[in-house]
């Protein structure tokens, strides 16, 4: 099975992957950095890195990984994409409470979503090619006197008790139970058994999980009496300081169906200046000559945001493709007059009005009610002064009778798209 996102080959003005990395500002912790970059830029390495399935898709923080592991296997080496069929039933320690526990039966569906997810960003062939594991096939047979006797006795409560994950919850009010106290060994046991299996060399993960990163270091030092590796990216903040995607308190997911590909889309397109170079560099596979050339396009005329464009097609292509990237940029141009609103597809139309104000209408309402109903006016006076001052549209089509219905209005896929002045959108959907 082929890599099905549209990347072929790493920057070629880097020739050791740990210089782009750190260029991107990947690295923002890892183990000896001599010894990394002698790692990478020699012989084909194993490495990995752990998906846990606490939701039924991944984010945009698992992104980062995603990128990070097929950036590596650009540069020759080979990935492991494991799925955390036992880590997910216990759950690493949140910063401030204990984690619902999902039932066995979810968290195996869940792996199923994941592991397809995956499965997109690695390529199954040729020399680099990728294996999907997943660490309930070692965990479930193992018995707890086994894992008590052969893994535990590795481990020391006070340097448990120093991860920062465990820290914090220790001095919260919620405390932390033995369940999500003892996640950081099953984590460093995956990797001791990658470094068995497989040769695993190379762990990378979130650095806000650089203590179940180095559980599996320091395990693999004290059984094998060997030195292995850990990277941990940064984590991606905005410049205001605020949490990197959340949308108004939901996570931007990769599942279409959980966030369509027009908010994905437009949640890149509307990052702010002080950011985009920097996701630019993360979450993209463009050159350091391009990137540059938008960094100053940014800098020169920034009204243009043409970084924001570039960002927000390269990532969307890369998680939905080029067909669905290109409609929802179609329906993004045509809702503002830019487009033929006909010609879009009722699915894509429809993902794109529901992020707007929207209401339910029917055929025969009128277009001041529908302008009330929308939120676009405050009452039928008003709405019906816009249409007289020319300032409504309905499909892009200036309203000019104050009377006007909504009944030639529906589109493909029963919605209509009404405007007032130049900016402000909402959408109609029909019912009977």
């Amino acid at each position: 099975m082929s890599v099905s996102v549209a990347v072929q080959a790493n920057d070629p003005s880097f020739e050791n992957v740990w210089d782009e990395l750190n260029w991107r500002g990947l690295v923002a912790v890892s183990t000896d950095a001599d010894a990394l970059r002698a790692l990478l830029g020699g012989p084909p390495i194993v490495y990995y890195c752990g998906f846990d399935p606490t939701a039924p898709s991944l984010h945009l923080g698992n992104l980062v990984q995603l990128l990070t592991m097929r950036r590596i296997q650009l540069a020759g080496h080979r990935p492991l994409g494991l799925v955390g069929g036992s880590t997910g039933l216990v759950g690493d320690p949140r910063p401030s409470a204990e984690r619902t526990l999902n039932t066995k039966e979810t968290v195996a569906e869940w792996v199923g979503y994941l592991r397809g997810q995956i499965e997109r960003f690695l390529d199954f062939e040729g020399p680099a090619s990728a294996r999907m594991v997943n660490n309930l096939d070692w965990t479930a047979p193992m018995s707890a006197i086994d894992f008590l006797r052969d893994i535990g006795k590795h481990y020391r409560v006070g340097t448990m008790l120093k991860k920062d994950a465990v820290s914090a919850r220790l001095n919260s009010d919620a405390g932390i139970s033995y369940t999500e106290f003892s996640y950081q060994i099953l984590q460093g046991l995956d990797y001791l058994e990658l470094h068995r299996t497989y040769g695993c060399m190379l762990q990378t993960g979130g650095s806000d999980q650089w203590g179940n990163l180095t559980s599996g270091t320091d395990l693999i030092h004290r059984v094998e009496g060997r030195s292995v590796h850990a990277i941990g990216t940064p984590l991606i903040t905005n410049s205001d300081g605020t949490k990197f995607g959340k949308s108004e308190g939901n996570a931007v997911w990769l599942n279409p169906e959980m966030t369509s590909p027009y908010a994905f889309y437009q949640f890149w397109l509307n990052t702010d200046d002080a950011d985009v170079v920097f996701r630019l560099k993360v979450f993209t596979f463009l050159g350091r000559g391009e990137i540059e050339r938008l960094e100053s396009a940014v800098e020169l005329e920034p009204f243009r945001r043409e970084a924001q464009r570039a960002l927000a097609r390269e990532v969307t292509v890369l998680v939905h493709g080029a067909d669905a990237t290109e409609a929802v940029i179609a329906a993004s141009a045509a809702l503002f007059g830019q487009g033929a609103l006909d010609e879009l597809d009722g699915e894509t139309l429809r993902a794109a009005l529901i992020e707007l104000p929207h209401a339910d209408v029917r055929i025969s309402d009128t277009v001041v009610s529908a302008l009330v109903a929308t939120g676009l006016t405050t009452g039928a006076g008003e709405a019906r002064r816009a249409i007289a001052q020319g300032g409504v549209y309905l499909n892009n089509v200036k309203v000019d009778d104050e009377a006007a219905t909504l009944e030639s209005a529906p589109l493909a896929g029963g919605s209509a798209v009404l405007r007032r002045g130049k900016r402000t959108l909402a959408g109609l959907f029909f019912v009977d």
